[in-house]
């Protein structure tokens, strides 16, 4: 079962049948052809696997996870591919990243979301654990849903990741995160989540050694 929807989530990426000045990669999502431009350069402007099951969940679940008018922000947007699927699901989205990966972001975001989307998303930098309440004020900020792909890898912010998913995450707000487990310091991090937030595995891939989850703040779960 586990290679068989892994093939079928795969079959969603195409590549362009002629090479051409711009690198790009296609993907099927939403009853759409999206088309993303990547740098190989830069880990944020790639699209991984855990992006792709992501995007696989919120199409193949809208009923149970029904984003329409829902505010839903993205960390770690990368190349958007996340926030344009949600986007195109009736969602309205915040995609956030690093100051140097916006252009591209917005580049893609527009280029697959203009005058298809019921709530046309905006991009905005976001740097871990930096001027949080400056720029998402607890106040005036509320989140349907955080969704997160492959934000735990081998860097030094895990302590700010874990500050900024505290601080965005209201008691009523889901988080879904994709994850791929790669070395013991990073799964650690599964450990230190769990002080905050009740942790739900809701599908779970082998053969890519990726999981995806569900979270709420503590005893918000079941309530």
């Amino acid at each position: 079962e586990d290679e068989q929807i892994v093939a079928e989530i795969m079959r969603r990426r195409f590549f362009p049948d002629l090479i051409t000045h711009k690198t790009w990669e296609g993907f099927h999502f939403a009853g759409h052809e999206i088309r993303i431009t990547e740098a190989t350069d830069c880990y944020g402007a790639v699209v991984w696997p855990s992006a792709l099951v992501l995007c696989y969940f919120l199409e193949t679940n809208s009923k149970q996870c029904n984003l329409v008018d829902k505010n839903v922000i993205e960390i770690g947007a990368g190349t958007g591919l996340v926030s344009i699927v949600a986007s195109l699901l009736g969602a309205f989205v915040t995609a956030t990243d690093l100051p140097e990966l916006l252009g591209n972001l917005q580049h893609n975001v527009l280029q697959n979301t203009k005058g298809k989307c019921k709530h046309q998303p905006c991009v905005k930098e976001l740097s871990w654990g930096i001027d949080l309440e400056k720029n998402f004020p607890r106040s005036s900020c509320h989140f349907d849903y955080i969704m997160a792909a492959d934000v735990v890898y081998y860097h030094p912010f895990l302590d700010e990741l874990l500050l900024t998913f505290d601080h965005l995450c209201k008691n009523d707000t889901v988080i879904l995160w994709a994850m791929k487990f790669r070395l013991e310091k990073e799964n650690q991090f599964v450990d230190r989540f769990q002080t905050l937030f009740d942790l739900e595995m809701i599908s779970n891939f082998p053969s890519l050694n990726i999981a995806l989850y569900k979270a709420m703040r503590k005893g918000r779960m079941k309530a």
